[in-house]
């Protein structure tokens, strides 16, 4: 199967279980993987036989600002979801880096990494 990526999209949302990470908010990054097939659109050129990926960023920064959660995975879930309601996408894999994470230690970002089907929302 074909992918679709979108890699280091950042986002400034309010997640965390920290009163003060939902009062001042923080930046989040995402890397974005669609498994779709790219067949026709490789042989036609025609932007209307793909996922435009714009769009599907355009919704994830969407969805990652709609609503305050305690927890990423419960935001990478909604991204996911969002994408497969939206996208005729098989499958979607979210990787949700929080990189200012309030944590006494020196590291790059935490991060969850969900894996949704579309057989899964039925």
């Amino acid at each position: 199967m074909d992918k679709i990526l979108i890699k280091g999209l950042r986002v400034f949302a309010y997640h965390g279980v920290n009163p003060e990470e939902k009062q001042n908010g923080q930046m989040f990054e995402l890397d974005i993987t669609l498994w779709v097939d790219l067949s026709k659109a490789g042989q036609t050129d025609d932007l209307n036989q793909t996922i435009n990926y714009a769009k599907v960023s355009k919704l994830v920064v969407a969805v990652m600002q709609a609503e305050k959660y305690d927890l990423i995975e419960r935001a990478a879930t909604q991204v996911a979801d969002a994408i497969l309601q939206n996208y005729p996408v098989e499958t979607v894999t979210v990787l949700l880096k929080k990189p200012e994470a309030p944590m006494k230690a020196d590291f790059d970002y935490v991060g969850v990494e969900i894996t949704r089907t579309r057989e899964g929302m039925e």
